[in-house]
């Protein structure tokens, strides 16, 4: 991210994330629950998905309603044609899943909490 505090804002708006804690270049937020923590390059040995030409990054989340999420994350400027969502036949059963690639060019992919509640059945 050139810049954690604009990426933190736009993922509050689009995905719902709650700030844990923000030390200017590294933010940390929570997800649906789930940890995440953006941070900025700074001659650090890595840089953005902009400045190196490919995707750097790969971020898989399981939510209750993964329809929903993509839907927030599109209408606030996240590009939806990479994954459109549907059914997947996976060992455990039906996974529905798809993705987007959000404002920064990192590919999110949003399921369902199928193969979570295949590794701990009730």
């Amino acid at each position: 991210m050139p810049d954690a505090a604009a990426a933190s804002q736009w993922y509050a708006q689009a995905l719902g994330a709650t700030e844990l804690w923000n030390l200017g270049s590294v933010v940390g937020l929570t997800v649906e629950g789930a940890p995440l923590f953006l941070g900025e390059p700074a001659n650090n040995g890595w840089d953005t998905p902009t400045a190196l030409g490919t995707r750097t990054v790969r971020v898989e989340v399981f939510v209750d309603d993964p329809d929903s999420f993509i839907e927030r994350a599109v209408a606030t400027g996240a590009d939806g044609s990479v994954d459109q969502i549907r059914d997947h036949q996976a060992p455990w059963g039906i996974h529905r899943q798809g993705g987007f690639i959000d404002p920064f060019g990192h590919l999110w992919l949003v399921g369902d909490r199928s193969p979570l509640s295949a590794l701990n059945p009730q």
